[in-house]
């Protein structure tokens, strides 16, 4: 795999100008080039080219009938491969794109049908990153592009995280730096009567009622057990997941930390107990745990339960080790740094994860649209 790394300022230099004319030749050719976005990594393809599409199914060990979106750099190239833009695609675009959007339309009979997972419709965006647009137009204008990651996995949202899933399957990386937001693209079907939100993201329901009116919100997003196959690419199964089982905790703040720390406390009992063939209860006063706090640090070291949580509760949670994903009222912040959080899960030994939940303003539907999609819908209502 070809490494190569790329400044969205410095895109005017002859080298980088030959680093993306080296990766557009691969995908005309009918390669796979993984890519920075505003959102997360790409793995790009030729979207009107159904051999290429299929190769990046393989790479990534994702089911068929799961689509991917489209990306374009000019709203001219969006007529060749829809049956038709619709007004509210154009209103959308003029306020919205290049940007974190996924738009839904009617296909042409130029996407094939291993772009649009079989569907008759394709998921069509503009991202924002300068890097992604000089691709797009460099590779001939139309890139199918999933998250660069092995399926299921969280989404990458550094170069680093690309090689570790894809190296060896895929034929050039370009490394833009740390992506921007963090959360894939929100998806907008405009084909039904009234636009539905497919998946929540950086552009809220409010957003886009400002600009077209009306939008909904599929509620299937939140459910675990819905049987109706989705025109979103991600939302149909298990995302985004570390290896181990993770479990959101909800309620108030005071009832979520006592929870979290009684199941923590629990599980370090037993690790003691099965580590030095003792009944006592370590936990019930202080001196105890004065007396062994070295074998209590190593017991932590190993541990298999792990928090995920807000900077604001972290001295909230004296047992087993804490991942913060950031400030509750910077939700960018926990945003962008969700994905990197899961991911470093896999590096422990840990196999139970506790998690807060992060309702907050704007994104909070996105973020716990993709933390449950994590969990597995598992959770506890306190």
């Amino acid at each position: 795999m070809i490494i190569d790394k790329l400044s969205e300022e410095n895109l005017d230099k002859q080298q980088s100008r030959k680093i993306i004319k080296k990766a557009g030749d691969i995908l005309k050719k009918g390669g796979l080039v993984a890519f920075p976005t505003e959102t997360v990594y790409g793995l790009g393809a030729d979207a009107l080219n159904p051999e290429a599409a299929k190769k990046i199914y393989s790479a990534k060990g994702r089911p068929s009938d799961n689509p991917l979106i489209v990306h374009i750099a000019d709203f001219a190239d969006i007529k060749k491969i829809v049956e038709e833009v619709p007004d509210s695609a154009r209103i959308l675009a003029d306020k919205f794109w290049p940007g974190p959007l996924t738009m839904i339309l009617k296909k042409s009979a130029a996407v094939p049908d291993t772009t649009s997972g079989g569907l008759n419709t394709v998921a069509i965006r503009m991202p924002s990153n300068k890097i992604a647009l000089e691709l797009i137009k460099a590779s001939g204008g139309y890139i199918a592009a999933p998250s660069a990651n092995t399926s299921g996995k969280p989404s990458p949202t550094m170069a680093e995280h690309v090689a570790s899933d894809l190296d060896g399957r895929i034929d050039m990386l370009i490394d833009g730096g740390e992506v921007g937001i963090g959360l894939e693209s929100t998806i907008v079907d405009l084909t039904v009567d009234r636009p539905v939100i497919l998946r929540p993201g950086a552009i809220t329901q409010q957003m886009l009622s400002d600009v077209i009116g009306e939008v909904l919100i599929d509620e299937a997003l939140i459910k675990a057990d819905s049987t109706v196959r989705p025109k979103a690419p991600g939302m149909k199964y298990k995302h985004y997941a570390p290896k181990a089982q993770i479990t959101i905790i909800e309620g108030n703040k005071e009832s979520v930390v006592k929870y979290i720390n009684e199941e923590i406390s629990k599980k370090l009992q037993e690790m003691y107990e099965q580590e030095e063939g003792s009944g006592k209860n370590i936990f019930d006063n202080p001196l105890a745990l004065d007396i062994i706090e070295g074998r209590i640090d190593a017991i932590k070291g190993n541990t298999k339960v792990e928090e995920i949580l807000l900077e604001d509760t972290k001295n909230l949670y004296p047992y087993g080790y804490a991942k913060s994903v950031g400030h509750y009222n910077n939700e960018e912040e926990i945003a962008r740094n969700l994905y990197a959080v899961l991911r470093d899960f896999d590096k422990t030994s840990v196999e139970i994860i506790y998690s807060e939940s992060f309702y907050t303003p704007n994104m909070g539907h996105a973020i716990m649209n993709r933390l449950l999609k994590a969990a597995g819908h598992h959770r506890i209502q306190l």
